[in-house]
Protein backbone atom coordinates (compact mmCIF):
# COMPACT_ATOMS: atom_id res chain seq x y z
CA UNK A 1 0.00 0.00 0.00
CA UNK A 2 0.92 3.78 -0.51
CA UNK A 3 -0.69 5.83 2.06
CA UNK A 4 -2.25 4.66 5.31
CA UNK A 5 -3.04 7.13 8.15
CA UNK A 6 -2.65 6.48 11.92
CA UNK A 7 -5.45 8.40 13.64
CA UNK A 8 -7.49 9.39 16.27
CA UNK A 9 -11.09 8.95 16.75
CA UNK A 10 -13.01 12.42 15.48
CA UNK A 11 -14.58 14.50 12.38
CA UNK A 12 -11.57 15.60 11.31
CA UNK A 13 -10.10 12.12 10.57
CA UNK A 14 -12.49 11.67 8.20
CA UNK A 15 -11.94 15.39 6.75
CA UNK A 16 -8.55 14.26 5.92
CA UNK A 17 -9.28 11.06 4.97
CA UNK A 18 -11.90 11.80 2.30
CA UNK A 19 -9.67 14.58 0.86
CA UNK A 20 -6.75 11.97 0.61
CA UNK A 21 -8.69 9.27 -0.68
CA UNK A 22 -9.71 11.53 -3.24
CA UNK A 23 -6.17 13.03 -4.34
CA UNK A 24 -3.96 9.91 -3.38
CA UNK A 25 -5.53 7.31 -3.11
CA UNK A 26 -5.66 6.58 0.60
CA UNK A 27 -5.76 2.76 1.24
CA UNK A 28 -6.69 2.81 4.78
CA UNK A 29 -6.89 3.88 8.14
CA UNK A 30 -5.49 2.59 11.44
CA UNK A 31 -7.68 4.30 14.26
CA UNK A 32 -6.54 4.08 17.76
CA UNK A 33 -8.78 4.57 20.32
CA UNK A 34 -9.02 7.91 23.34
CA UNK A 35 -7.54 7.31 26.56
CA UNK A 36 -10.45 7.67 29.49
CA UNK A 37 -10.98 11.10 30.62
CA UNK A 38 -9.83 10.07 33.74
CA UNK A 39 -5.96 8.97 32.30
CA UNK A 40 -6.15 12.35 30.34
CA UNK A 41 -6.21 14.29 33.49
CA UNK A 42 -3.95 12.18 35.64
CA UNK A 43 -1.51 12.60 32.68
CA UNK A 44 -1.96 16.40 32.52
CA UNK A 45 -1.86 16.57 36.03
CA UNK A 46 1.51 14.67 36.08
CA UNK A 47 2.67 17.45 33.46
CA UNK A 48 1.29 20.24 34.83
CA UNK A 49 0.12 19.88 38.63
CA UNK A 50 -3.72 19.19 39.54
CA UNK A 51 -4.84 23.09 39.49
CA UNK A 52 -4.50 23.47 35.79
CA UNK A 53 -5.59 19.99 35.20
CA UNK A 54 -8.91 21.10 36.92
CA UNK A 55 -9.03 24.47 35.15
CA UNK A 56 -8.25 22.61 31.66
CA UNK A 57 -11.06 19.89 32.76
CA UNK A 58 -13.68 23.12 33.47
CA UNK A 59 -13.02 24.42 30.54
CA UNK A 60 -13.36 21.83 27.94
CA UNK A 61 -17.14 20.95 29.69
CA UNK A 62 -17.10 25.09 29.02
CA UNK A 63 -15.81 24.29 25.49
CA UNK A 64 -19.22 22.36 24.92
CA UNK A 65 -21.17 24.94 24.89
CA UNK A 66 -19.15 26.94 22.81
CA UNK A 67 -19.56 24.40 20.34
CA UNK A 68 -23.20 24.13 20.18
CA UNK A 69 -23.30 28.06 19.85
CA UNK A 70 -20.99 27.53 16.82
CA UNK A 71 -22.53 25.43 14.96
CA UNK A 72 -24.03 27.58 12.60
CA UNK A 73 -20.66 29.20 12.10
CA UNK A 74 -18.69 25.52 11.84
CA UNK A 75 -20.99 24.17 9.42
CA UNK A 76 -20.55 27.02 7.36
CA UNK A 77 -16.73 26.58 7.14
CA UNK A 78 -17.17 23.11 6.71
CA UNK A 79 -19.29 23.72 3.41
CA UNK A 80 -17.66 26.76 1.86
CA UNK A 81 -13.88 24.46 2.03
CA UNK A 82 -15.92 20.91 1.42
CA UNK A 83 -14.40 19.09 4.89
CA UNK A 84 -16.59 15.70 4.57
CA UNK A 85 -16.71 14.77 7.97
CA UNK A 86 -18.44 11.21 6.71
CA UNK A 87 -16.46 7.94 6.98
CA UNK A 88 -15.20 7.33 3.53
CA UNK A 89 -17.46 4.33 2.24
CA UNK A 90 -15.60 1.34 1.35
CA UNK A 91 -12.14 2.52 3.12
CA UNK A 92 -10.75 0.14 5.06
CA UNK A 93 -10.71 1.08 8.55
CA UNK A 94 -8.80 -0.96 11.53
CA UNK A 95 -9.04 -0.15 15.46
CA UNK A 96 -6.63 -0.64 17.71
CA UNK A 97 -6.13 0.57 21.66
CA UNK A 98 -3.13 2.76 20.82
CA UNK A 99 -0.86 3.70 18.03
CA UNK A 100 1.74 2.66 19.67
CA UNK A 101 0.96 -0.66 20.60
CA UNK A 102 2.26 -3.74 19.50
CA UNK A 103 -0.70 -4.38 17.23
CA UNK A 104 -0.63 -1.03 15.52
CA UNK A 105 2.90 -1.71 14.54
CA UNK A 106 2.49 -5.75 13.04
CA UNK A 107 -0.73 -3.73 10.80
CA UNK A 108 1.86 -1.25 9.72
CA UNK A 109 4.49 -3.18 8.86
CA UNK A 110 1.90 -5.83 7.24
CA UNK A 111 0.03 -3.15 5.33
CA UNK A 112 3.43 -2.04 4.32
CA UNK A 113 2.96 2.11 3.21
CA UNK A 114 5.10 4.69 1.72
CA UNK A 115 3.14 7.36 3.69
CA UNK A 116 1.47 7.24 6.86
CA UNK A 117 -0.32 10.76 7.54
CA UNK A 118 -0.51 10.95 10.95
CA UNK A 119 -4.16 12.55 12.60
CA UNK A 120 -5.09 13.35 16.48
CA UNK A 121 -2.99 10.30 17.70
CA UNK A 122 -1.17 10.33 20.78
CA UNK A 123 2.59 10.84 20.43
CA UNK A 124 4.55 8.13 18.44
CA UNK A 125 7.16 6.43 20.04
CA UNK A 126 10.31 5.94 18.22
CA UNK A 127 10.08 1.97 18.41
CA UNK A 128 6.62 2.93 15.95
CA UNK A 129 8.14 5.47 13.70
CA UNK A 130 10.95 3.21 13.14
CA UNK A 131 8.69 0.03 12.65
CA UNK A 132 8.20 0.50 8.63
CA UNK A 133 10.25 2.10 5.98
CA UNK A 134 7.85 4.70 5.56
CA UNK A 135 7.45 9.05 5.68
CA UNK A 136 5.74 9.95 8.31
CA UNK A 137 3.00 13.39 8.04
CA UNK A 138 1.63 14.93 9.99
CA UNK A 139 -0.94 18.58 9.74
CA UNK A 140 -0.45 20.44 12.87
CA UNK A 141 -3.20 23.17 14.13
CA UNK A 142 -0.18 25.76 14.40
CA UNK A 143 2.56 27.23 12.74
CA UNK A 144 5.73 25.40 14.79
CA UNK A 145 8.22 25.43 16.22
CA UNK A 146 6.80 28.55 17.52
CA UNK A 147 3.04 27.37 18.70
CA UNK A 148 3.63 23.76 18.89
CA UNK A 149 1.59 21.76 21.26
CA UNK A 150 -2.49 22.08 21.03
CA UNK A 151 -4.60 24.80 18.98
CA UNK A 152 -1.60 27.05 17.96
CA UNK A 153 -4.40 29.31 16.17
CA UNK A 154 -5.91 30.17 19.27
CA UNK A 155 -3.01 30.90 21.32
CA UNK A 156 -1.21 32.85 17.97
CA UNK A 157 -4.09 35.15 18.66
CA UNK A 158 -4.07 35.35 22.31
CA UNK A 159 -0.56 36.23 22.04
CA UNK A 160 -1.79 39.06 19.38
CA UNK A 161 0.54 37.34 16.88
CA UNK A 162 -1.68 37.33 13.79
CA UNK A 163 1.17 36.36 11.83
CA UNK A 164 1.52 33.28 13.13
CA UNK A 165 -2.27 31.89 13.49
CA UNK A 166 -1.88 29.46 10.66
CA UNK A 167 -1.27 25.25 10.26
CA UNK A 168 2.19 23.66 9.33
CA UNK A 169 2.66 20.46 7.65
CA UNK A 170 5.80 18.43 8.79
CA UNK A 171 7.81 15.21 9.39
CA UNK A 172 6.87 13.18 12.14
CA UNK A 173 9.59 11.95 15.53
CA UNK A 174 9.09 11.04 18.53
CA UNK A 175 9.04 15.12 19.98
CA UNK A 176 6.08 16.89 20.23
CA UNK A 177 5.57 18.96 16.95
CA UNK A 178 9.20 19.10 16.49
CA UNK A 179 9.91 17.27 12.99
CA UNK A 180 11.11 18.64 9.89
CA UNK A 181 8.67 21.92 8.44
CA UNK A 182 7.31 20.91 5.12
CA UNK A 183 4.69 23.75 4.23
CA UNK A 184 2.75 26.46 6.33
CA UNK A 185 -0.11 28.57 5.55
CA UNK A 186 -1.76 31.66 7.70
CA UNK A 187 -5.54 31.63 8.67
CA UNK A 188 -7.54 34.81 8.83
CA UNK A 189 -10.17 34.69 11.35
CA UNK A 190 -13.46 36.46 10.75
CA UNK A 191 -15.48 38.56 13.89
CA UNK A 192 -17.87 35.43 14.80
CA UNK A 193 -14.87 32.99 14.84
CA UNK A 194 -13.97 31.28 17.93
CA UNK A 195 -11.65 28.36 19.48
CA UNK A 196 -13.90 25.90 18.16
CA UNK A 197 -13.84 27.03 14.67
CA UNK A 198 -10.21 28.16 14.19
CA UNK A 199 -9.16 24.48 13.90
CA UNK A 200 -11.70 24.72 11.33
CA UNK A 201 -10.16 27.64 8.94
CA UNK A 202 -6.79 25.42 9.49
CA UNK A 203 -7.98 22.40 8.55
CA UNK A 204 -9.41 23.80 5.53
CA UNK A 205 -5.84 25.56 4.85
CA UNK A 206 -3.78 23.12 5.53
CA UNK A 207 -5.52 20.11 3.63
CA UNK A 208 -4.03 20.98 -0.13
CA UNK A 209 -0.41 21.29 1.93
CA UNK A 210 -1.13 17.65 3.34
CA UNK A 211 -1.80 16.41 0.24
CA UNK A 212 1.23 17.82 -1.91
CA UNK A 213 3.25 16.55 0.85
CA UNK A 214 2.27 13.05 0.15
CA UNK A 215 2.38 13.67 -3.17
CA UNK A 216 5.98 14.88 -2.56
CA UNK A 217 7.02 11.44 -0.49
CA UNK A 218 5.61 9.35 -2.92
CA UNK A 219 7.92 11.08 -5.55
CA UNK A 220 10.73 10.81 -3.25
CA UNK A 221 10.91 14.87 -2.91
CA UNK A 222 10.76 15.54 0.32
CA UNK A 223 12.43 18.51 1.30
CA UNK A 224 12.17 19.95 4.87
CA UNK A 225 12.56 23.95 5.22
CA UNK A 226 14.37 25.56 8.63
CA UNK A 227 12.48 27.99 10.43
CA UNK A 228 14.02 31.43 12.57
CA UNK A 229 11.22 30.59 14.89
CA UNK A 230 11.14 30.53 18.77
CA UNK A 231 9.93 26.93 20.18
CA UNK A 232 7.04 26.98 22.57
CA UNK A 233 5.05 24.15 23.66
CA UNK A 234 1.47 25.17 24.49
CA UNK A 235 -1.17 22.78 26.42
CA UNK A 236 -5.32 23.37 26.77
CA UNK A 237 -6.04 26.76 28.35
CA UNK A 238 -7.88 26.49 31.86
CA UNK A 239 -11.14 28.33 32.00
CA UNK A 240 -9.31 31.57 33.44
CA UNK A 241 -6.99 31.82 31.09
CA UNK A 242 -9.74 31.42 28.43
CA UNK A 243 -11.57 34.08 30.11
CA UNK A 244 -8.90 36.46 31.13
CA UNK A 245 -7.59 36.32 27.48
CA UNK A 246 -11.64 36.75 26.04
CA UNK A 247 -12.01 40.15 28.36
CA UNK A 248 -8.68 41.62 27.77
CA UNK A 249 -8.60 41.37 23.89
CA UNK A 250 -11.34 39.96 22.94
CA UNK A 251 -10.27 36.89 21.63
CA UNK A 252 -12.91 33.75 21.71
Amino acid sequence: MSVVMLAGRGASTWMVANALKDAVGLQAVILESPPSRWQAIRRRASRLGWAAAAGQLLFSLYAGRLRAKSAARSAEIIEANDLRPERPAGLPVFTVASANDAEAIDLLQRLSPKVVVVNGTRILSRQLLESVDAVFLNMHVGITPKYRGVHGGYWALANRDLANAGVTVHLVNPGIDTGGILYQSRIRPLAEDNFVTYPLLQLAAGLPLMVQAVRDALAGEVRPRPSELPSHLYYLPTLWQYWSTRLRLGVK
